[in-house]
């Protein structure tokens, strides 16, 4: 597994994969921060389109990733990250919808879990997820890093953020 890092208008974000697949991005700060795994082996040439395509996304150029993914997750969990990865950019969704798109429509809280637990945060926007009445619920990264992407969509998508 290898590993490289980017900064990034929310922070310095970790990126992790195997050769060409991408199967991580973790935020430096919230709850869900971590650091590089010390089996791990640093090495930034597999993640030079990962790179680009991010600096891309915060330059408002972005609003589709093209990239090899492979999160790690249980069939439920990787059902709802496909379902994620179909959220229009700069729109957002409630759990509920997310749980109904899937044929599960009583799993909300089960998709909240799923959600908080995407190995591959920002590129499967789990952040375009919020809660049924309109607020920002858990992200992590933050709230204030939610609100960023939330608001960065919403300038360069001509929609106003709904969250």
């Amino acid at each position: 597994m290898y590993y490289s890092y980017i900064d990034s208008p929310i922070g310095q974000l970790l990126l992790s994969g195997e050769r060409d697949t991408l199967t991580g991005l973790y935020f430096s700060t919230g709850s869900k921060a971590r650091g590089a795994d010390p089996q791990w082996e640093r090495y930034d040439e597999p993640f030079r389109a990962v790179k680009k395509q991010l600096d891309e996304y915060f330059a408002g150029r972005r609003k589709v990733f093209e990239l090899d993914l492979n999160p790690a997750g249980t069939p439920f969990q990787l059902q709802v990250l496909g379902a994620l990865q179909r959220i229009p950019y700069g729109e957002v969704c409630a759990y509920r919808d997310i749980a109904e798109r899937i044929g599960k429509p009583k799993a909300v809280r089960a998709v909240g879990a799923a959600n908080g637990s995407n190995p591959i945060a920002l590129i499967i926007p789990c952040h375009r997820v919020i809660g049924s009445n309109g607020s920002l619920t858990g992200f992590g990264g933050g709230l204030d890093t939610k609100r960023y992407l939330l608001d960065l969509e919403a300038r360069h998508s001509g929609l106003f953020a709904q969250a």
